[in-house]
């Protein structure tokens, strides 16, 4: 697994899921000040489902989020 961890705006709980669908981001107004198409979760959850694996975001408003990536793979 891996944790991508930042401490900025957060996500509200209602909008977690959300975030994850294309072309729409967490706040109506974040495309606006911080840019942004809202593709970049989308392609990245894909890509994790593709090798048999996901995404998952833990999220406190105003505090930041967690985003765990999983992705299994075999010992040689």
């Amino acid at each position: 697994m891996i944790d991508v961890i930042d401490t900025g705006i957060g996500i509200p709980e209602d909008r977690l899921d959300k975030v994850f669908e294309e072309f729409t981001q967490a706040y109506s107004d974040t495309t606006r000040k911080y840019g942004g198409t809202g593709l970049g979760l989308t392609i990245s959850r894909r890509l994790a489902q593709l090798q048999g694996g996901g995404i998952t975001v833990k999220s406190e408003r105003d505090k930041g989020s967690t985003f765990t990536v999983s992705i299994p793979y075999g010992t040689a």
